[in-house]
């Protein structure tokens, strides 16, 4: 027997869907039976991997991670309001990460007088079933739709794909009545083949000639440009192109909320990692008279540094611009020109504009760029160099800082793997910037964010950019202590012991929650709570604190291996510098997960 489940498996696999993130329910049990057709039939094995993932935060992560290393759609299973409800933060993470995701919710059935198959027969069927399932997401999503017979199942999710993998990204919803998922169809219908060449995702707009040739006239004859990307190198062949650009032209580029590697670390004009906290905008912004923005979200906070009121600002997006389809409310940048056009094709278009007209920009402005940027560069590597290698006093009491360990932890990558090997997952939240720039990675793709702000995003995503296969030798996870907790460690380690996907996790362990003591002082620099600590003013965990490493270590039944660092009188800078060489042993080696509890100052 065939159903709408069939065809709605079938079609996935069809479509390219190689996993399945799936937290299953009681309006599942036309897929759970075909799935056991299809094992039946084929060996054990089903069209698309099938991933339990004990909860759905977790499950939708997990899809984020996969695409954001193969920048191909994963699905993820839900059950019913309730599941579509725990999806969570995780839903604003792929929305604003423009990540391609299709999301699958059953829905209660609409008969109950047992004459249809899927009728309900529990009675928590009545008490899921709301008016409008679809609004709890819809304002996240590229689209939504419902699913109403079998005979229509893969026209929607080629639609959905269709859509979810053209500019700008993003994840759509799906959703169906029991009784349309147990509607029994002919095989034919499980055996039809739609060519998947008949619904491609739209071409990617590349700049117009006009534009290209304003922003490269513009940058040649500028005396102090700048170029501020955020997003650009989700498409790993920016990453090379942005390097041409500033090389040719000497212009000095700066990371504003990166959620992907925009140059390597190592290149001479690269000048900083900001996230806007506080005041600490480039110095570069207030000077510039060309500002070229490169999928940038929030490129500067106009209230604490606006560029200069002279500067001339280009705006290029990979398809939103104005922030419209994502829904973003209020926005707006003073720009000059804004360009929907996908950041790959309009840096080629830039360069070769560049190219052609390069003889008329100022050769000895260029040179004098060159000399002045590679020593600021320089100079900042002197100073992070500086921070890393500054221990406490006194060692055998003295907690490690951040950098201390984020130079430790590079170091021993290096002599233990190769970079290119390596994938760093960032969710350090107030130590966003400080991760970026103590990683100092150099490979495009190797160090990623959620570009979201939903915390909890980092563990699963290590096991969902596993499961991407893409060849890492070693995935590290470096996350907050707070965000450690929203990553749901008990599903994520659990599921990283039953598929095999071991990664190292480091813990920035600063006794609690960071951002809203900092939110609070930006606002109230000089008020009661500029005097309190993290525990007064409950954004602190202490005194007792969790062992999150033991948390891994029980979600895993002991597969885990896991250590405190830091506080127990020992010489911090010994221990640190050996259990960070062990736990990346075990990943490389026992491939099992390493969990190291770092703790450092508290809040």
């Amino acid at each position: 027997m065939y159903t709408t489940s069939s065809v709605f498996l079938q079609s996935l696999a069809n479509a390219g869907i190689t996993h399945i993130f799936a937290n299953w329910g009681s309006d599942h049990p036309a897929l759970l039976e075909d799935l056991q057709r299809q094992r039946d039939e084929g060996d054990g094995k089903t069209a698309s991997k099938i991933v339990t993932c004990p909860n759905e935060m977790v499950a939708l992560s997990c899809a984020q991670g996969l695409a954001q290393v193969t920048g191909k759609p994963a699905a993820v299973i839900v059950h019913v309001d309730v599941g579509t409800q725990a999806l969570a933060g995780a839903v604003h993470n792929v929305d604003r990460g423009r990540i391609p995701a299709l999301i699958y919710a059953g829905a209660s059935p609409f008969s109950s007088l047992g004459k249809m198959k899927g009728s309900r027969n529990e009675w928590i069927m009545s008490i899921q079933d709301i008016p409008d399932q679809t609004a709890m997401v819809r304002q996240y999503m590229r689209f939504t739709s419902q699913i109403e017979s079998g005979k229509v199942a893969a026209q929607v999710i080629h639609r959905s794909l269709q859509i979810a993998t053209s500019h700008p990204k993003g994840p759509v919803y799906l959703w169906a009545r029991r009784e349309v998922m147990e509607e029994e169809v002919e095989l034919s219908a499980v055996q039809a083949r739609t060519s998947l060449g008949k619904w491609p995702s739209v071409e990617p707009a590349a700049l117009s000639a006009k534009a290209a040739s304003t922003i490269a006239h513009a940058l040649l004859k500028a005396r102090s440009p700048l170029i501020i990307t955020s997003h650009s190198g989700r498409d790993f062949n920016a990453v090379p192109l942005l390097t041409k650009l500033s090389n040719t032209l000497a212009i000095p580029v700066v990371a504003v909320c990166p959620s992907a590697v925009a140059v390597p670390f190592s290149h001479p004009y690269f000048l900083d990692v900001t996230y806007l906290n506080g005041r600490t905008h480039s110095h570069h912004l207030a000077k510039a008279d060309v500002i070229l923005v490169l999928d940038s979200d929030v490129p500067w906070i106009p209230a604490i540094q606006p560029p200069h009121p002279e500067a001339r600002v280009f705006v290029v997006d990979s398809g939103d611009p104005l922030k419209s389809i994502s829904a973003v409310g209020q926005w707006h940048i003073d720009a000059e020109m804004m360009c929907n056009a996908d950041v790959v094709l309009a840096l080629e278009g830039i360069n070769a504009a560049v190219d052609v007209i390069s003889s008329e920009g100022s050769a000895s402005l260029v040179e004098q760029r060159k000399m002045e940027l590679s020593a600021e560069h320089d100079e900042w590597v002197r100073g992070l160099d500086q921070l890393e290698n500054t221990w406490p006093v006194d060692l055998q009491s003295g907690r490690a800082t951040l950098p201390n360990v984020l130079g430790v932890l590079r170091r021993a990558i290096e002599r233990q793997t190769p970079a290119a090997k390596t994938l760093v997952l960032n969710e350090g939240i107030t130590n966003y910037p400080t991760v970026w720039k103590h990683m100092r990675t150099e490979v495009a793709g190797g160090h990623i964010t959620s570009g979201g702000a939903s915390l909890g995003w980092s563990l699963a995503a290590a096991v969902g950019a596993h499961m991407g296969g893409k060849g890492h030798d070693l995935i590290v996870s470096i996350v907050g202590d707070g965000s450690f907790m929203f990553c749901v460690p008990s599903s994520a380690y659990w599921m990283a012991r039953r598929y095999d996907t071991p990664f190292l996790t480091i813990i920035i362990n600063n006794g609690g929650w960071k951002a809203p003591k900092m939110s609070m002082m930006g606002c109230h620099p000089t008020g009661h709570g500029s005097r309190a600590s993290g525990a007064e003013l409950s954004v602190g965990f202490g005194p007792h604190c969790p062992d999150y490493s033991q948390i891994a270590i029980a979600a895993s039944s002991g597969w885990a291996w896991g250590k405190r660092v830091g506080g127990d009188g020992g010489n911090v800078k010994e221990e640190l510098e050996s259990v960070v060489a062990e736990a990346i042993r075990i990943v490389l080696e026992e491939r099992r997960c390493a969990v190291l509890d770092c703790v450092l100052e508290s809040i």
